[in-house]
């Protein structure tokens, strides 16, 4: 059972960027996923969560600006993040809280 996140990178402000979750050894629609960020320094900060229907979840913080969604197909999650600022530098990860199954996160960047 694991999750393994990927698309972090250096990006420039304003920029839109897509985050993605790969799951393996469960199936992720029959799972909650939540996405969580760490920005340097900070504690960890939830983002956003899409349920069993498929109904996200936002932190207020982040509404707007992001939209989870679920790919049932490829068995993967998403976090799109659009105009992108330099706070959003962090960590990004997803979770499952079922188990608490996470992965090692992916690195995203802001920066001119």
């Amino acid at each position: 059972v694991q999750l393994v996140e990927s698309g972090g990178g250096l990006v420039q402000p304003g920029s839109s960027l897509r985050l993605f979750c790969a799951a393996s050894g469960f199936t992720v629609s029959s799972y909650v996923i939540a996405w969580h960020r760490q920005a340097p320094g900070k504690g960890l900060e939830w983002i956003s969560t899409i349920t069993l229907s498929g109904a996200p979840l936002y932190a207020d913080s982040m509404r707007g600006r992001v939209t989870i969604s679920r790919d049932n197909v490829n068995n993967a999650a998403y976090v799109d993040i659009y105009n992108i600022k330099a706070e959003d530098t962090a960590v990004y990860y997803c979770r499952r809280p079922i188990g608490s199954i996470g992965g090692q996160g992916t690195q995203v960047t802001v920066s001119s």
